[in-house]
């Protein structure tokens, strides 16, 4: 059975989470992490399902880590700091899909790598991470005559641009073409901007109404173009891509992995 603490907890994605865990056997929910100021601190963590969990939404986060196996954390990057802090204490392992993180936030995952067991993924849906392989084979196959364009769509809410996604994304196309995505990323264009640069690759992105989350790549070639995309129309994928990735860590004591080693698809 995994203790399970959701970081996030009133928010939609800490709520389908929690709706996730309660509805698995191999899964028990035993904390439930919000910021200090949350009107709901002091709930039970299932009252909007009409549910008695018996776990209370907790500010407390050394209380709540103490008896948890596994922290699942969808928030910002300053919250999944500390969180990550009080973890390394507690030896929680945690599955991280916050996005944002600055370079040395992401220095920190990797130093507390080397004692906590984490799985930090810009998206954990299964769907989203069969397609980053995808796109590794396409862009090896189009690595000539093709431009590449990513363009991504979220919710009005959401506050980075690009997507975490998104720039995954470009990360594994770059990688793919023996390319750093910082040397050949284009993320605005604006005015007279010239003849697009041969092997760069542009980034667009829309932000409006409640999408979930859609991310299309365009491989645009002399009289034919290539659209790989994927798009979510429910954040149910990314909860059930977090339990795997649960599952995967309970036989790991240390070492910082994403997706593709979860799902299998490391080289």
């Amino acid at each position: 059975m995994m203790k399970i603490a959701i970081a996030g907890a009133n928010g939609r994605m800490g709520k389908m989470l929690i709706e996730a865990v309660l509805n698995i056997p191999d899964a028990q929910l035993v904390g439930a992490l919000e910021h200090i100021s949350c009107p709901q601190l002091g709930e039970d963590a299932g009252a909007f399902l009409g549910k008695k969990t018996g776990v209370m939404i907790s500010a407390d986060v050394g209380q709540v880590l103490a008896n948890a196996q596994f922290l699942i954390d969808f928030t910002r990057p300053e919250g999944t700091m500390v969180h990550l802090a009080v973890a390394e204490k507690t030896g929680t392992k945690m599955i991280i899909g916050t996005t944002g993180l600055n370079i040395e936030q992401i220095a920190s995952l990797k130093k507390a790598s080397n004692q906590l067991a984490i799985v930090f993924a810009p998206n954990m849906s299964v769907g989203v991470n069969a397609t980053f392989k995808l796109l590794e084979i396409a862009a090896k196959m189009l690595n000539q005559g093709y431009d590449i364009e990513i363009v991504e769509a979220h919710h009005r809410h959401k506050v980075d641009a690009p997507s975490g996604t998104a720039l995954k994304m470009g990360e594994v196309i770059a990688e793919a073409l023996g390319e750093k995505l910082d040397d050949v990323a284009v993320y605005a264009r604006e005015g007279h901007t010239g003849e697009r640069k041969e092997g760069s690759i542009g980034f667009a992105t829309i932000r409006g109404g409640d999408i979930v989350g859609d991310h299309t790549v365009l491989f645009a070639g002399d009289g034919e173009r290539i659209e790989i995309s994927h798009k979510s129309s429910s954040r149910q994928s990314y909860a059930q891509g977090s339990l795997r990735a649960a599952r995967f860590l309970q036989t790991q004591n240390s070492g910082l992995y994403d997706m593709q080693d979860v799902l299998g698809l490391r080289k």
